[in-house]
């Protein structure tokens, strides 16, 4: 089977790592791909919002799976355009993808199942919005509607900081037309987690837990970013939670998604804060987490693409999925400034260096004349595996420092809980 996965992050290496080991899978692409995923699968020139290039070129190339890495041609109906033309493809169509394209609709989508998650009140007009901006108190977490590239969340603390900030949303919109709109939440204390489910539209079956760290420094400070790094599983999982989960959060939202139409194929992403009142959910992705992925796929023993192909097919019931109680590791190197501003092209040295066992997957790399340069904010994500996690810590750590770029900068503290 030939199989295109689409994207360019350290989530599509992870794919793309991870289906490269099927026996099912005779050539994979990758559209756009990166460096990291060069060494494993043919890169193809075509952008990830490019739909109609994509399915062209998964027609005149015999694909006979495509994989939706990143939101963005998801919300914008990738899945439905391709099965109208009888291709096959994993991921959620258009009007599921909206439980992550617009924050109203999935908090709408909360409210309306009782599913246990922050108050909040949604606007559209910069003066109203002000004038309500203390209604939940503060620390107060304001997000942009639309996507944002995982940089649209904002906790604030003080009201001056907070209405200069929605200003720069609502306003000067920083992050384009997906400000247009904005979501007030109440700000909720706990331990966050992250929880991938494969859902079928009858079935959902989460996979193993993981803990993401959003912030860009050690101690969870600083402003938000795409993910610095995970580790799975996380360490606050037991069996009395994942029953808590399963029977107040995972059955409402298949019992929503049947009364509201909602037939939702793909993966679904709950990001979770463990509360003293219980778990929460605190948003909703519609594919693979990133870095999520980096930590959770590498525990997976059964084949990828059984586990595609059951989704699509609405078998999942059927379909046994096996995982490695191994403990994983990944640690995220971004560049100097991000979140914020960056620099591109900085030559990457010790990739050749690093461990046979530990993988490093490449988020924001490109080749350029031979060498490996940074390419963008989150630059590469080293993940490491241990029977405990502090091997597997001592592991990811001892590699990263194998490894340079002019301006890196990485977490110290991934693999350890943080409570916000």
């Amino acid at each position: 089977m030939k199989v295109l996965v689409i994207g360019n992050g350290g989530r599509e290496h992870a794919i793309v790592w991870t289906l490269s080991k099927s026996q099912r899978v005779d050539k994979i692409y990758c559209a756009p791909g990166n460096a990291g995923t060069a060494a494993i699968a043919e890169n193809v020139d075509i952008s990830a919002d490019n739909i109609d290039a994509l399915l062209d070129f998964a027609k005149k190339n015999d694909i006979g799976l495509t994989v939706v890495g990143p939101e963005v041609p998801l919300v914008l109906g990738i899945v439905d355009l391709f099965e109208s033309e009888g291709q096959r493809i994993f991921g959620p169509n258009r009007q599921c993808a909206m439980l992550e394209g617009s924050k109203a609709f999935s908090k709408d989508f909360m409210i309306r199942n009782n599913i246990p998650t922050a108050m909040y009140a949604e606007y559209t007009d910069f003066k109203e919005a002000v004038s309500n901006i203390d209604k939940l108190g503060f620390p107060i977490v304001i997000k942009a509607d639309g996507l944002a590239a995982g940089k649209g969340v904002l906790i604030e603390y003080e009201l001056e900081d907070a209405i200069k900030n929605l200003e720069d949303i609502m306003v000067n919109k920083v992050f384009g037309e997906s400000g247009s709109k904005v979501v007030f939440e109440e700000f909720m204390t706990g331990i966050e987690a992250s929880m991938l489910c494969f859902v079928d539209g009858n079935t959902i079956v989460p996979m193993e837990s993981a803990q993401d760290y959003k912030r860009i420094f050690d101690e969870d400070m600083g402003p938000n970013t795409g993910g610095m790094g995970t580790y799975s599983p996380s360490l606050i999982f037991n069996s009395e939670l994942e029953g808590r989960i399963e029977k107040e959060i995972l059955d409402p939202i298949m019992a929503g998604f049947k009364k509201e139409g909602l037939k939702f194929k793909g993966v679904l992403f709950i990001g979770l804060m463990i509360t003293s009142e219980g778990p929460k959910v605190l948003e909703f992705n519609v594919r693979f987490g990133d870095p999520e992925t980096q930590s959770v796929l590498p525990r997976l023993k059964t084949d990828l693409v059984d586990i595609f192909e059951s989704v699509i097919d609405e078998k999942l019931a059927d379909q046994e999925i096996l995982w490695s109680d191994e403990r994983t590791i990944c640690v995220v190197m971004a560049s100097g400034g991000y979140p914020g501003d960056y620099e591109k092209g900085r030559k990457i040295d010790g990739l050749e260096s690093v461990d046979p066992d530990v993988v490093v997957f490449h988020a924001g790399t490109k080749l350029f004349g031979g060498d490996v340069v940074t390419d963008g904010g989150r630059v590469l994500g080293v993940m490491a595996k241990g029977a405990t996690m502090e091997e597997a810590s001592g592991k990811a750590y001892a590699n990263v420092a194998k490894i340079s770029f002019e301006g890196a900068q990485y977490r110290k503290d991934i693999g350890k809980l943080i409570q916000r």
